[in-house]
């Protein structure tokens, strides 16, 4: 019997290959991470459109759809999109640990992303909350006041019971996309490619920097400096994780007490009134 054609398929008395736990733990995540960034995501989409175009008074014969939208939605809705932005938001990180992962140790605990040491990293987490947390939003303060930070409106001033818990979401996405990947990935591969040590933690802090350079020269100054002590820290401890969980904790306070800061500094923190459109313009 001749062989099957190139581009047919295999004959089927043909064996699947037997595979590992770890090749099939690779294989599945593979699968979720590629259709977290790609089809699964917009299939998600389309069928949360059909259930919320199903909960209109309108029959379904008489609605229309846009193939771009608005973003003018029920407040159900817009929450449940927002919750579904975070979590594939977080689909990058996912590909990155998918990365790292070798037969002989995970990713999770390869890069210190793991509870082993619970106790030791609230603490790090702490003491990296008090260095570049605090220097950190009175950086922002001192640049808004001197007029070369852009005004950033860190949550809404009209917060609704959902408010709180979305932000700190955000808060964690960007945490674990910060830190896994400019500090874990980047450090395990630029240092394969032979960098030295303070050219990774120097060249990642640039990176971090200008990853947050639409908001100003304050932020940007703000953001290198924390990315040379979160490297040099991973350098020394090995670990991510407080990483993370001071990443989570400084967004999180700025976050939740943004409208307490406009209330108490509206100078400096109040977001910025639209320019009044020119009579004839």
């Amino acid at each position: 019997m001749s062989p099957p054609e190139r581009g047919t398929l295999v004959a089927r008395n043909d064996r699947v290959p037997s595979r590992s736990g770890y090749e099939r733990s690779r294989l599945w995540w593979e699968i979720a991470i590629v259709l977290a960034l790609s089809v699964g995501r917009s299939a998600l989409y389309s069928v949360l459109s059909l259930i919320q175009a199903l909960t209109r008074e309108t029959a379904i014969g008489d609605q229309s759809t846009a193939l771009n939208p608005s973003a003018d939605a029920q407040a159900f809705w817009d929450v449940l999109y927002q919750f579904l932005a975070v979590g594939f938001g977080l689909a990058a990180v996912a590909l990155t640990l998918w990365m790292l992962w070798e037969p002989a140790a995970g990713p999770f605990r390869r890069i210190g992303l793991d509870l082993r040491h619970p106790l030791t990293d609230l603490a790090r987490a702490g003491l990296l909350l008090v260095v570049i947390g605090v220097p950190g939003l009175a950086l922002y303060a001192a640049g808004r006041a001197l007029g070369i930070t852009v005004q950033v409106d860190a949550s809404p001033l009209d917060p609704s019971w959902w408010t709180v818990p979305l932000l700190v979401l955000a808060a964690l996405r960007a945490g674990l996309t910060e830190e896994v990947i400019f500090i874990g990935y980047l450090f395990d591969r630029l240092r394969r490619l032979g960098w030295g040590w303070w050219t990774i933690i120097l060249a990642t802090a640039g990176l971090r920097a200008a990853y947050h350079a639409y908001q100003g020269f304050g932020p940007i100054i703000g953001n290198f400096a924390m990315g040379v002590v979160f490297g040099w820290c991973y350098r020394r401890w090995g670990r991510v994780m407080p990483l993370v969980v001071a990443h989570a904790l400084i967004d999180i306070v700025a976050f939740v007490g943004y409208p307490l800061a406009v209330a108490l500094w509206p100078a400096l923190f109040a977001p910025v009134p639209a320019p009044t459109p020119t009579p004839g313009a």
